[in-house]
This record gives C-alpha cells, sequence and structure tokens, in this order.
C-alpha cells in the first residue's frame, strides 16, 4: 500500500524557514569579515542572500503546494547547499574547508533543478547522467583537488603538497561544468522539440528563462577561467541575480496555475449547452490547459477503453511522459482523462474538472460504446457477407468442375451413341431428346452457378460482366462503364449484383420498356446507378432483395438509395468508396 505524500507540517515549514534565514545571516557575516578578498563585498553578500532566500522560500511554498511534487524539497535543498559554499569566506580553516569542498556543488544543483521542472524528477537516462556527471566534477573532483593540497594554506585535507595540479584540476572541473550547463542547455531544447507544447505559456517561459540561466552559468565560468577581471565581475552578478530570479518565476507559474482553476466555471458554462460527445474534448482541454488532451471512455461490455468513435484507446503506462486520471459517477468509472504530466500536481483543478464534466462524461461513454456496437455490427455484417460469398465462389467452381462437365461428357456420350445407332429414326429421337433436356439442365445450371458467383467477373472484370448480364436482360439496357482499371473484388461483387438484382426487379415488377446502367468513379467512389421506365412503387422493406442488397453494400463502406415514385420508374443508386 502506498504512502499519500503530505504537506509539511507548519512546525516543518518554520523549522525550514529559520534555517534559510539564520544561513543567510552567516553567509553576509562571514562575506563582511572575510580576509579572502574580492571586490564589493556588500554586494557579493546581498546576492548570495538573493539566491539562498528565494529558493528556501520558494521551495517551501511549493512543498506545501505540491507534496506530491520533488521540486519544492529540490529548491529548499538547492538554496542550502550555497550556504554550504558560502563557507569558504570564512577566515577559520574548518569552516573554508568545508566551503571549498562544496564550492561548485550549486551549479550542480542548480542545473539538476532547472531540468527537473516541473516535476521534480528528470525524465531520461541522459539527463540523469549529465547530473550524475556535474555531481561528480563539482563536489568528487572538488575533494581530490583538496586532497592535492590546493585552495591554500587553510586547506585542513591535504594530503600531497601539488598545488598546481590542483589548480590545473580546478580548470577541468569549470570547464566540465560549463560542458554541462550547455548540455542541459541541449537537454531542454531537445525536450522542447519532441514533447507537445507546455500546458501554459507561464510554464513554457519559465523552461526558457532556465535556459538563459544554463547559458550564464557556462560562460561565468569559462569568464572566471579564461577573462578574470571587471568582465567576470559583471557576468557573475548578472549570473547571481538570474540564478536567484529563476524560483521567483516559478513561483509566477504556480500562481497562474492556481488562478486557472477560475476556468472550472466557465466549464459549468459551457456545459449546460450539452455538447455532443466529440465536443467535449475541446472544453477540457480549455479548463485544463492542456491542448494535448485526450478523452478515454471505459466501455463496461467490452472491458476496455475507447474514444468518441468507439475506437481503442490504449491508456499510458507508469514511465511514459503522459499521464491518466480516471473519472467515476456513481462508485462506477467513467472516463479517464490522458493529460500532460504536470498536471497531476494540480488535484485540486483535476477534481473540480471532473466534476463538473461528469455527466457530460458519462453521456459522452454511453454514445462510444453505441458507436462500439455499431461498428462491431459492421465489421460482424461484412465478415458474414465475405463468408457468404467465399462459399458462393466455392460452390460455383465445384458446379463449373464437376456437375457441369459432367453433363457436357454425357451429352457427348449420347452423340456417340446417336452415331452408333445408324438409321434406327425412334431411337435418333430418343437420343437427341435426352441431349435437349440435357441442354436445358446445363443452361439453368450455368445460370445457378452466375447467381452464386460470376465467373466472368473474377476473370475479365465488372465491366465485361455487366455486358454479359445485360446481354441476358429481360427488356433492353444501355450500359454505361467508365473505369480505367480493376477494382477492389468485394467492390466489383457488390456493384455486380446490384445492378444484377435491379435488373432481376425490372424484369418481373416494373413493367418497364427499357432500362439504363451507369457505372464510373466520382470523388473516389464507384457510382451504380440503374434507371428503368417502368410504373415504380418498388418495395424496399417489404422482400429481401433491396435489403440484402443495401446490406451488401453498406458492408464495404457503401450506401445504397432507391427512388421508386408510383407514376416515374425506379432509380437505384449505389456509391461505393474505392480508394
Amino acid at each position: 500500500m502506498t504512502k499519500t505524500a503530505r504537506a509539511p507540517t507548519a512546525g516543518v515549514v518554520l523549522l525550514i524557514a529559520t534555517v534559510g534565514i539564520v544561513s543567510s545571516i552567516i553567509a553576509v557575516f562571514l562575506r563582511l569579515a572575510s580576509d579572502h578578498g574580492g571586490p564589493e563585498p556588500g554586494l557579493q553578500a546581498a546576492l548570495l542572500d538573493w539566491i539562498i532566500l528565494a529558493y528556501v522560500f520558494s521551495g517551501v511554498v511549493a512543498w506545501r503546494r505540491r507534496p506530491k511534487n520533488r521540486f519544492g524539497p529540490l529548491m529548499i535543498v538547492a538554496g542550502l547547499a550555497l550556504c554550504l559554499s558560502a563557507l569558504q569566506s570564512a577566515n577559520s580553516s574548518l569552516p573554508f574547508t568545508i566551503g571549498q569542498a562544496f564550492d561548485l556543488l550549486p551549479i550542480a544543483l542548480f542545473l539538476h533543478v532547472f531540468l527537473a521542472f516541473p516535476t521534480g524528477y528528470l525524465r531520461s537516462s541522459p539527463e540523469r547522467a549529465l547530473v550524475g556527471f556535474a555531481y561528480l566534477v563539482g563536489v568528487g573532483l572538488q575533494l581530490v583537488g583538496l586532497l592535492l593540497g590546493g585552495f591554500g594554506p587553510d586547506n585542513l585535507i591535504g594530503v600531497v603538497s601539488a598545488p598546481e595540479a590542483a589548480a590545473q584540476l580546478f580548470d577541468v572541473q569549470l570547464l566540465a561544468l560549463a560542458a554541462a550547463c550547455l548540455g542541459g542547455l541541449a537537454a531542454l531544447a531537445a525536450r522542447r522539440r519532441r514533447e507537445p507544447p507546455m500546458r501554459r505559456w507561464s510554464a513554457q517561459l519559465v523552461v526558457d528563462f532556465f535556459a538563459v540561466v544554463l547559458v550564464m552559468c557556462a560562460a561565468l565560468l569559462v569568464t572566471g577561467l579564461y577573462f578574470p577581471g571587471e568582465g567576470f565581475v559583471w557576468i557573475q552578478r548578472s549570473t547571481f541575480f538570474l540564478i536567484g530570479l529563476a524560483p521567483i518565476a516559478f513561483l509566477f507559474a504556480l500562481l497562474d496555475a492556481r488562478l486557472a482553476r477560475s476556468a472550472v466555471g466557465d466549464l459549468l458554462v459551457e456545459l449546460q449547452v450539452d455538447p455532443t460527445p466529440s465536443d467535449l474534448r475541446a472544453p477540457l482541454a480549455r479548463a485544463l490547459e492542456d491542448p494535448s488532451l485526450q478523452v478515454a471512455y471505459w466501455l463496461p461490455k467490452y472491458r476496455a477503453w475507447a474514444d468518441s468513435q468507439g475506437r481503442p484507446v490504449a491508456l499510458p503506462r507508469e514511465g511514459e511522459d503522459r499521464a491518466t486520471t480516471l473519472i467515476e459517477r456513481d462508485g462506477e468509472q467513467v472516463a479517464a482523462l490522458i493529460h500532460d504530466p504536470s498536471l497531476s500536481d494540480e488535484r485540486e483543478l483535476l477534481d473540480g474538472v471532473s466534476a463538473a464534466a461528469a455527466i457530460a462524461l458519462d453521456n459522452g461513454r454511453l454514445h462510444a460504446e453505441l458507436k462500439a456496437r455499431l461498428e462491431e455490427l459492421e465489421g460482424s455484417r461484412g465478415r458474414v457477407i465475405e463468408a457468404g460469398q467465399k462459399e458462393r465462389k466455392r460452390l460455383e467452381r465445384n458446379l463449373h468442375d464437376g456437375a457441369q462437365q459432367r453433363l457436357i461428357a454425357l451429352s457427348l456420350e449420347l452423340k456417340m451413341l446417336g452415331d452408333r445407332l445408324g438409321e434406327d429414326a425412334v431411337a435418333q429421337a430418343s437420343v437427341e431428346q435426352a441431349r435437349g433436356e440435357i441442354a436445358i439442365s446445363l443452361e439453368e445450371l450455368r445460370d445457378v452457378a452466375r447467381g452464386l458467383h460470376p465467373a466472368v467477373l473474377s476473370g475479365h472484370g465488372l465491366g465485361v460482366a455487366l455486358e454479359s448480364l445485360v446481354a441476358t436482360s429481360a427488356v433492353p439496357v444501355r450500359l454505361t462503364v467508365v473505369l480505367d482499371e480493376r477494382l477492389e473484388e468485394p467492390i466489383e461483387v457488390a456493384a455486380y449484383y446490384v445492378v444484377s438484382e435491379s435488373l432481376a426487379n425490372v424484369g418481373k415488377h416494373a413493367e418497364a420498356k427499357s432500362a439504363m446502367v451507369e457505372v464510373s468513379r466520382e470523388d473516389g467512389e464507384l457510382v451504380v446507378e440503374v434507371v428503368d421506365d417502368g410504373v415504380g412503387g418498388a418495395d424496399t422493406e417489404g422482400g429481401s432483395g433491396l435489403r440484402g442488397l443495401a446490406d451488401r453494400v453498406e458492408a464495404v463502406g457503401g450506401r445504397l438509395r432507391v427512388w421508386t415514385p408510383h407514376d416515374g420508374g425506379t432509380r437505384v443508386r449505389a456509391e461505393m468508396p474505392c480508394g
């Protein structure tokens, strides 16, 4: 069972604030009383206090507002680490050595803070490796330099006297930390390219500001190494000011997030107009200020998640760069919001939006479930028709290769028998009569086979198949086929049966004198029209013919329409997507 993160108590907050204030006072005192030199110690002390207090107090506010987020404690640690670094201004050897050991630690911590925004966690292995490298250089190599006897006579832990080696190592440290800062800049830039835009412009502004600070830190380290002097002092003061301003920018983003909760009221007003389920995502995205928001609905019948159109949706797994908030109504899960992970820190906003939209999302769930069932029904109907068509094809092939061939062979044998009978007129007549019956049976069998599946369609295409169909029509038919290539077999089969069934109806019921069949492609669709000049009044519901045609056409994603006035003939039009 996981423990719920709690906000720090008032006593903890008071303790942290006291430590921060006392530490800043000590840093000012040490800087002003330091024998280690440096221009304008008062200004330097003020800038140190500016950074320490900004990080400590901003970290406390962030921790109180977002107890599950590690960003607040991380800022507090960064501010207090600068207090340790300030001990190097002390005139006593022990605090000097401690301060010198942690001199470069704040740089690594600031890099860590900037890359961990806004969750407090480093998002990728390269980022973790970069920050680990910065800690190794800023602390590990610093201890090596102290052991080599660097940083003057007040160093208490020097075991060998190699100040020149320690100085060279320190130069390498500065260059390495400058490279780490630029690496952090590259990481922020890469994150901005590969991830969707941050939910709020204020959060994006904070990230951009962090990038500027990292550039200044790199410039400070390089300038201190190669260009010490007046220029370095100006860059140092500017960098210190911007470093202290960074947590203030974060607090501004935090305030903007708090003000965003007023959007819940706007959401309630917007939902009063009862938007359709497909429109729910837009108002929710506006309320949460997350343009990447997705809405998934729970379908109990299928035990699965789906979008508003009934299509399956996979919820993000732990460790992915997306977060999920489940929404329940009457104790049952209704929907899920898939959103930016930074929203997880704004529990009140998420809860308010979820409560405001629960009823609308429940309606959306019902709509999505209906869509899923319709999609399942359409898929099932398509599979049934496809299976039936395969069976028809098999039967047609069996009739052609079996019964028809045997009847033809039997007719040939009878002819040969008749030739051997010679002048026996009675026997000859009986043989010819038998052959005539076989011919009639063979023709009827061919009609049955064509009704099952037109072999000419598979072999020669829709145009030739329709020509053979029109040739046997009960009324004269004007056929127009405008196709430049073969179509997918299910489309051709559906089109063939639209014409076949329509012409059969014309011959049986229309009392027509003529008919017209037109087949063409229009805007990626195959359009089939059959028009007759009969009496009209065709029954589109009572019989199974037209209903079966509609099922066949709809199974391939098309639609069938019938116009049948009682005094103006009948018009059948099928439209099917054909790419």
